[in-house]
Parts: structure tokens; C-alpha cells; sequence
């Protein structure tokens, strides 16, 4: 009797690690359902035309959430996925993915939309369009089996905001303002300084933040004038 209960305790001892996640470097929503971003983010990311084409780089994880660059992120995410944190989908799917999005490979996020033309696909926590996902991601050597874990988009999302002059503006040799119409061109949730998106009214695009809030967001994390 002794040793039959001792194989059940490790049975469920098992059971429970299986379960297991490894944490994100951020708060995340409940992932047991697909939820819709705030209404922007179309053109997450749409900036193939803008930048360089991404060469393979280390790219440095965000740090800790204290971090300036975290805390952007979640400024951005803010504009971008709202409370649906790295599992939004863009509101305007009518047909969303088969799963909450980490839960999904690279390749099962590509065939959801190969499989649903004619929609807006905008996923995650800082909304990347398809395009931009694909040149991140191939950029970054990632596999189609790749999890689109909050890991992940945190490392694509980096990219971005290095695309936009984050070292320069940390560097004090890119204005804070210049930085944010810089993101707002990457970001369409993120406002100019009259309040309107980069892309309004562009497939349903509009900023979903001030720019006062968009402004003393950034004075909080960079108290020195940038």
C-alpha cells in the first residue's frame, strides 16, 4: 500500500510540472481565449519601406520591467493590445486563429493567414502586421516552429524600437520628440502631436492615446530631456 501511494504522489508531482509555463518578462491576460486588440495596429510594424531591410543581430532582451526599455514596451502596448496583452488579435479578424496567439508556432500563425485573406492580421502584444512578422522573424533566423511566446515578441519588438533610434535617443543624439513621431510611424495606436495616427483613418486606423498621455509616458521612463 506504502509503495502504491508513493507512485501516485509522483505521478501527480509530474503531472503539475508538464503544466508548467516559464514566465514572461511582462504581465500578461488570461490566455485561454483569443482577444481582440484595441483598434489600431493594422499597420503595426509598417515599415518595410522605412528601414533597412533587418540584418541577423543579437538583439538585447528588454530587462527587467524597472527598465527604460520595458517600460516602453508597455507604453506601447498599451496603445497597441490593450488589456489583451501578447494574445490580441487586431479587432477587425472576423475569422481569428485557431488558438490564443502563444500558444501558436511562427508557422501556424502564417498558415491562419494564408487561410484567411482579406482580413486584418495584426498580432500579439505590439501588433505586427504580416509582412513585418516575416522579416522579423526570418531576420532573427527564427523556424516556423518558433512559439510566438511573449519571449519572442518581446526580442521582435526590440527590433523595432531600434529601428525607430532608441540608441540615438538614449545616446541624447535623437530628440524625444523626433523618437516618438519616429515610433508613431511604426506604431499606428501611438498619436502625433495633434492627436491623430500616423495612418488615421487608414483601414480603420486611429491613435488610441493622447499625445499628453504619449508624452508624459515618456517623460516618466526618460526623466532627462531627450
Amino acid at each position: 500500500m506504502a509503495l502504491r501511494i508513493f507512485w501516485v504522489v509522483c505521478l501527480l508531482c509530474l503531472g503539475g510540472a508538464a503544466q508548467a509555463e516559464v514566465g514572461s518578462l511582462f504581465p500578461t491576460g488570461a490566455r485561454g481565449a483569443v482577444q481582440p486588440a484595441a483598434a489600431s495596429g493594422l499597420f503595426s510594424g509598417a515599415n518595410t519601406g522605412m528601414f533597412a531591410p533587418v540584418q541577423a543581430r543579437v538583439v538585447v532582451p528588454p530587462g527587467p520591467r524597472s527598465s527604460p526599455t520595458a517600460q516602453l514596451l508597455s507604453l506601447i502596448a498599451q496603445a497597441e493590445a490593450g488589456p489583451a496583452g501578447y494574445d490580441a488579435v487586431q479587432y477587425g479578424a472576423r475569422v481569428p486563429p485557431s488558438a490564443p496567439p502563444t500558444r501558436l508556432t511562427l508557422a501556424e500563425i502564417y498558415a491562419w493567414i494564408d487561410a484567411t485573406p482579406g482580413q486584418p492580421h495584426a498580432i500579439g502584444r505590439y501588433q505586427f502586421i504580416p509582412s513585418t512578422l516575416r522579416r522579423l522573424a526570418d531576420g532573427q533566423g527564427m523556424g516556423p516552429d518558433t512559439p510566438f511566446s511573449p519571449e519572442v515578441q518581446d526580442r521582435l519588438a526590440v527590433i523595432l524600437l531600434e529601428d525607430a533610434g532608441l540608441q540615438q535617443f538614449q545616446a541624447g543624439t535623437l530628440a524625444r520628440v523626433d523618437f516618438m513621431h519616429s515610433l508613431a510611424r511604426i506604431w499606428a495606436g501611438l498619436p502625433l502631436p495633434d492627436g491623430s495616427s500616423y495612418y488615421e483613418g487608414l483601414a480603420g486606423n486611429r491613435a488610441t492615446m493622447t499625445w499628453a498621455r504619449f508624452e508624459d509616458g515618456m517623460a516618466r521612463i526618460w526623466s532627462v530631456e531627450g
